[in-house]
């Protein structure tokens, strides 16, 4: 199973699943990692383990959709069974999705539909959750709307910060998307609508 790792930081989800499959016999190639910055510490994390990069920069094109076509383009290159949105942080455009239906996955650390958006984390202490978690879905046209593959808690205590939520939160999505890659090496989703079936989520909240 080939994928393309889309990702816009430092690159510490797109680490863990270098880590798990890179050197490994698990059925899963990384084919390439990409970023929208040529500054971007990700890119020196495929450099370590010579990993194929490339960078497809917003202020190099026209617009938007510019963009989308030629980030498009050059994942496609690749010939990728899925492209995992790694925290990458852009939004994907209609054109760019249809290239690729049903076969983009997304990371959100919060438990969507609630908390969508850039600040996931931030809006759920706000409303005063004793719960929250991790959410990874297939992307659709939407912010955060797309199909719901699995879902993982994660509890709030009363000294609990931002920062320390979150941190929960990135080391269990980092084990549940390997998780997911490694199933998705030999198995396929079921997606009816809204529902996807075919992966067992896992775990209690920690």
């Amino acid at each position: 199973m080939r994928i393309v790792l889309l990702a816009s930081g430092s690159g510490t989800l797109t680490q863990a699943v270098i880590d798990a499959f890179a050197d490994s016999d698990r059925g899963v190639e990384i084919a390439a990692i990409g970023a929208d910055s040529q500054t971007a510490g990700v890119l020196d994390r495929a450099a370590e383990r010579s990993i194929p990069t490339f960078v497809v920069r917003p202020k190099d094109c026209a617009d938007r959709e510019d963009w989308n076509v030629r980030l498009r383009d050059t994942v496609a290159e690749f010939s990728p069974d899925w492209v995992i949105s790694a925290g990458f942080m852009r939004i994907l455009g209609p054109t760019f999705i249809a290239s690729f239906a049903d076969r983009i996955i997304n990371t959100h650390p919060a438990l969507l539909p609630s908390f969508p958006g850039a600040h996931g984390v931030r809006d759920a202490l706000a409303h005063g959750v004793r719960i929250t978690g991790g959410t990874i879905h297939l992307v659709d046209a939407g912010v955060d709307t797309g199909p719901i593959i699995t879902q993982f808690p994660v509890s709030v205590s009363d000294d609990d910060t931002e920062e320390t939520v979150h941190e929960r939160i990135k080391t269990r999505e980092r084990e549940e998307l390997v998780r997911l890659l490694a199933h998705l090496a030999h198995h396929d989703l079921v997606i009816d609508g809204r529902h996807v079936s075919g992966y067992a989520t896992s775990a209690a909240a920690t």
